[in-house]
């Protein structure tokens, strides 16, 4: 495990996991990772985060995201990218909870998101959220 700090607060942590042992069955890429930050901007009475799991070999990422970027989806959305462009983006359930326990509620559902892309013609997608 890596931890990337900043220079007046901690707000990065990334961990190199084992896809097999993380998801608890076995899966198509050897490496993926972990990378989590969370945010707490002045104007929202909620902290931000995006949660990801990116699959370096596969340029994928699959992430939690609470942040401003896509009101039309709410507070929080799933978002899938690949080859560094988006490609999917659910809506995901607003958390109202520490955020130890929010991170442990999404460490818990990346195993069915994960699961839950489709990939046709080297290309993945999301077409269902949530599952």
């Amino acid at each position: 495990m890596r931890y990337r700090p900043s220079r007046r607060r901690p707000r990065y942590v990334i961990a190199d996991v084992d896809p097999t042992t993380f998801l608890s069955d076995s899966y198509d890429a050897a490496t993926a990772r972990l990378e989590i930050r969370f945010w707490y901007p002045a104007d929202v009475d909620h902290e931000y985060y995006r949660i990801n799991w990116v699959e370096p070999e596969r340029n994928l990422m699959l992430g939690f995201h609470q942040d401003a970027d896509h009101p039309d989806l709410g507070p929080c959305h799933i978002q899938l990218n690949h080859d560094d462009t988006p490609v999917d983006r659910h809506r995901a359930s607003f958390l109202d909870a520490h955020p130890l326990a929010v991170l442990d509620d999404r460490l818990r559902q990346f195993p069915a998101a994960v699961e839950a892309i489709r990939w046709e013609n080297g290309a993945p997608s999301l077409p269902t959220w949530p599952v």
